[in-house]
């Protein structure tokens, strides 16, 4: 019998994850941010999507057109069913690389999407999708690659082949891959209470096994136990595209951009001694021991003059997407914990705090009188978004036109919640990309859209739902038995929600 998974783990599924790497809008502020030309949103491919849930929320969304293709007939299976339910324009395959992207029938791309693939499939497929890029990526185009890197994985490399071997050789046939996946990590701390040389020249493994353990299931599965692995540095993957005529345009994680959170006066310096790209990249990944790339790469990058710059990112919104109070100055760069001066973040911060859109110009005038400058405003932008405590907002144009299509997307999601789904997503035609509210932010849009406008009923609503599953709150640690006790603290988590919750999800155009 021929294998279809070519050594893919194909028997347990892929997380429901979101990844806004992917959404065509973070692509643009990265790039303006650079001084490059923004790429168009459009016409977009995602190449091995999972669950599917990426490239759903932002064909709905953004208002885009998605072409993309998960060789696992469960995943395409579910993805499908839930562009049905938006009517949004995806088209979505089971068919494997080398079969989608040999496809006639395909357009070209402004952007091609990897998320999770670069690492883990073999060379013969990174080859197909090489050519692919070169042949459907539009010139001006972007694709967004994200893989495993050296040199942070050179320590544990060799415990993730152990794991892996040992699920191979030791797992016993038929019992699937979770449950090899235990029998791996159990051999593997089996093996390093000896004290292996191994062990005592990479001390970091041990704790790192112990991260590892209290990952979830399907994501290790996919992580550490496909037959193909393959952490890379940066200048084999450049060379690898190159043949696709890509250049480097900038990273996609946004605190990489800020060099004071990432790297000493003395690494900025020596890096700055560096005149090639690629090598400067290189060097940089020993510096911060870098383990995962998120990356944009452009066919023909054009460089905007400082003018156009200017003008182009004071043109962005942004929105505030937590509490104010929420918003912490201390963010995680390379370097450990940093924190960010109040006098310029707090303003800027207290601008936006209304949770409405607002455009860079507009955040502008309103720090003037408090001296925050307008570099300052930029670098504390990409700070934020980074954070996860801003998002860039798509054209106003565009908005009304997605609402249409995320209105039916988000009420799929919430009606697969109320069934007992915990898929914990859901699309906003603001920024064009997920949300994450839990099942109980869902049970309450439900609500809403049902027309209960108070917290009591809202509170009532969920508890219907809890008692006929059998369901009840566990408060302090203690099951609350009585239905008094359940819709009590039900009422104030509603009422919490209310204040906290609902008017950013308002702001989001989520209800």
């Amino acid at each position: 019998m021929t294998d279809w998974t070519n050594g893919y783990v194909a028997d347990i599924d892929y997380t429901y994850g979101y990844f806004g790497e992917l959404n065509p809008l973070s692509a643009r502020l990265a790039f303006l941010s650079s001084g490059l030309v923004p790429p168009d949103n459009g016409i977009h491919c995602e190449l091995g999507f999972g669950q599917g849930m990426s490239t759903n929320i932002h064909a709905a969304a953004s208002v885009s057109t998605w072409y993309a293709t998960d060789f696992n007939p469960a995943q395409a299976g579910f993805a499908q069913s839930v562009a049905r339910a938006s009517g949004a324009d995806a088209h979505l395959y089971d068919q494997a690389f080398a079969e989608f992207c040999t496809r006639s029938d395909l357009p070209d791309f402004d952007s091609i999407e990897l998320h999770g693939i670069w690492s883990w499939i073999s060379e013969e497929n990174r080859a197909v999708i090489v050519d692919f890029i070169s042949r459907k990526l539009k010139v001006g185009g972007v694709l967004y690659v994200s893989y495993n890197t050296q040199p942070g994985w050179a320590a544990f490399a060799p415990m993730r082949h152990l794991l892996a071997e040992h699920a191979a050789v030791m797992g016993a046939k038929g019992v699937g891959t979770a449950r090899r996946v235990d029998g791996a990590l159990d051999f593997a701390e089996k093996l390093l209470a000896t004290n292996p040389i191994y062990a005592q020249a990479n001390p970091l493994v041990v704790g790192r096994l112990k991260d590892v353990r209290g990952d979830d299931r399907h994501y290790l599965a996919h992580e550490y136990f496909s037959r193909d692995w393959q952490p890379m540095h940066f200048a084999t993957t450049a060379n690898l595209l190159s043949t696709a005529k890509l250049d480097y345009a900038c990273s996609a994680h946004y605190l990489d951009h800020i060099d004071d959170v990432n790297l000493t006066p003395d690494q900025q310096t020596l890096l700055k001694e560096i005149p090639d790209a690629t090598f400067r990249q290189t060097v940089r990944d020993f510096m911060v021991n870098k383990q995962f790339r998120k990356d944009y790469w452009v066919k023909g990058a054009r460089r905007l003059n400082p003018t156009e710059q200017s003008e182009a990112l004071r043109a962005q919104s942004v929105v505030l997407v937590t509490l104010r109070s929420d918003a912490s100055l201390k963010i995680a760069g390379a370097m450990g914990e940093v924190t960010m001066q109040e006098s310029i973040y707090g303003p800027i911060l207290d601008a936006l705090a209304d949770h409405k859109p607002q455009t860079l110009a507009q955040v502008e005038r309103s720090v003037k009188e408090q001296g925050v400058s307008w570099p300052q405003i930029v670098q504390a932008v990409m700070v934020l978004v980074g954070a996860g405590y801003l998002v860039a907002v798509q054209d106003e144009a565009l908005i009304p036109k997605a609402r249409k299509l995320t209105d039916k997307l988000n009420a799929h999601l919430i009606d697969r919640t109320r069934a007992g789904s915990d898929i914990g997503l859901l699309a906003s035609p603001v920024t064009g990309g997920g949300v994450s509210v839990g099942r109980f932010g869902q049970l309450v849009l439900s609500a809403i859209n049902d027309g209960q406008q108070r917290p009591t009923e809202w509170a009532q609503s969920i508890w219907a739902l809890m008692a006929a599953r059998g369901q009840k709150l566990i408060k302090e640690g203690k099951v609350l038995d009585s239905a008094e006790e359940n819709l009590a603290e039900l009422t104030a988590q509603a009422q919490a929600y209310a204040d906290k919750q609902l008017p950013i999800l308002k702001a989001l155009q989520l209800f």
